[in-house]
């Protein structure tokens, strides 16, 4: 395999999924890069380790986990964090990124990214555990923010000062998800512009971009619609206010075939250009 250990700070990816394989490696679609579900591909050999090998001679990929669970209590999983490593060695992702969130406690997985409070022994305790992955791993970490539902009582600061601290203090990066913030917003009564304005941007290398479910009063990230004009006017502020960053478009339910993704993407381009534009101008 080639070496892709660097990726231009723009550009514009898709998540790989299963549905494509084929169609990506047969038609080699105007695509800057793919992402990965880092834990389908754990294991060696078999179908996903077969066609990713076959994008991964054409293309530059970056791993996203779900399993991560920085924010728990429980310590660490080396046994996930040794296959992990194992699959970055295999991949040589440009980039290595999960969630800022627990997904289970006393070892358990409930299978969710579950927010955090946002406390001064919370913003510790992540912080800390950050810097020791990043130094089992051997590189920066991006952490992304997930969709919430709730809140805490005991939380003394906003989600994106949160957000924001845990990079300074751990030194990581920041994977800025536009429709959880639309999202959250929406739920929890926020200006998501203001979120986003809050954002290092020096520590912001990644996007993602995403459609949600109407639930009642509530939003649901559920990544099985086309992005809503809402979300891609909020994408068009996020790059007036951090510049060109790397953009990628999240589908895992009611897939459609490729070429209705890379024409989505082809809009995330048009509107990134015209926001980066105005921003000169």
């Amino acid at each position: 395999m080639g070496t892709y250990n660097s990726l231009p700070a723009a550009g514009f990816g898709l998540g790989l999924r299963r549905q494509h394989y084929r169609d990506v490696v047969e038609t080699q679609p105007r695509v800057d890069w793919f992402e990965i579900i880092s834990e389908n591909y754990m294991e060696a050999g078999g179908r996903p380790r077969y066609y990713l090998e076959q994008v991964r001679a054409h293309y530059p990929v970056v791993m996203h986990g779900v399993s991560l669970s920085i924010g728990s209590v429980d310590p660490l999983n080396y046994d996930y964090l040794h296959k992990l490593r194992d699959l970055a060695a295999f991949v040589e992702p440009a980039r290595i990124s999960d969630h800022l969130c627990w997904t289970g406690v006393d070892h358990t997985n409930l299978h969710d990214l579950l927010p955090l409070p946002y406390t001064e022994e919370a913003l510790q305790h992540v912080a800390g555990r950050v810097s020791q992955v990043q130094e089992f791993l051997g590189r920066r970490l991006l952490l992304e923010n997930v969709s919430s539902y709730l809140s805490y009582a005991e939380s003394e600061m906003t989600e994106w000062d949160f957000l924001a601290e845990v990079a300074t203090r751990a030194d990581c990066h920041i994977l800025l998800d536009v429709n959880n913030v639309y999202v959250s917003a929406h739920n929890h009564g926020f200006d998501p512009r203001r979120y986003i304005k809050a954002m290092p941007a020096a520590r912001v290398q990644q996007i993602h971009l995403a459609g949600h479910s109407v639930a009642g009063a509530h939003l649901i990230d559920t990544h099985d619609a086309a992005i809503v004009d809402p979300v891609w006017d909020l994408y068009a502020y996020a790059v007036g206010q951090l510049g060109a960053v790397a953009t990628m478009i999240e589908r895992d339910d009611n897939i459609p075939p490729l070429a209705a993704l890379v024409q989505e993407l082809a809009l995330a381009r048009r509107i990134a250009a015209d926001a980066s534009h105005e921003c000169v101008a």
